[in-house]
């Protein structure tokens, strides 16, 4: 069996320099599912965040629905697990770099360490590592 992939559909007003933002972070954008309205960016084998123009967003959207803006109201939180302490900062850093915001305060528990940020359009990502030996009991 395939393992599951997850597909995070995101709307952008700019959608090159949402792209841009997501390379600066050292990902890659899939050309077989990006055009001038949307793009594909690969985050791992099974993690895809999809970035899709405001407009070909709302085609996907239920009838009725608007676009939250993300820089005033919490419409989601996407969390991505990195494998140490350095690899949260390092992402974190480079979000910042490349034009994001911070978007909580930093969390250091010892055994949990994580970072988060807003992108472009303020969507908000946390950056997470745990200790193993805690999650393993």
């Amino acid at each position: 069996m395939a393992p599951q992939m997850i597909f995070v559909n995101l709307p952008v007003k700019d959608l090159d320099a949402s792209k841009a933002f997501y390379e600066q972070l050292g990902y890659t954008i899939n050309p077989q599912f990006t055009d001038e309205t949307a793009a594909c960016v690969v985050i791992s084998d099974t993690i895809f965040a999809m970035l899709l123009t405001e407009e070909k967003f709302l085609g996907f959207a239920a009838p009725g629905k608007v676009i939250s803006d993300a820089t005033k109201a919490t419409e989601v939180m996407c969390a991505l697990s990195a494998e140490s302490r350095e690899k949260v900062d390092e992402l974190a850093d480079k979000a910042l770099a490349a034009g994001g915001s911070p978007a909580q305060q930093p969390i250091d528990m010892g055994f949990m360490y994580g970072r988060s940020f807003s992108d472009l359009d303020g969507h908000h990502w946390e950056v997470v590592w745990m200790d193993p030996a805690a999650v393993q009991g």
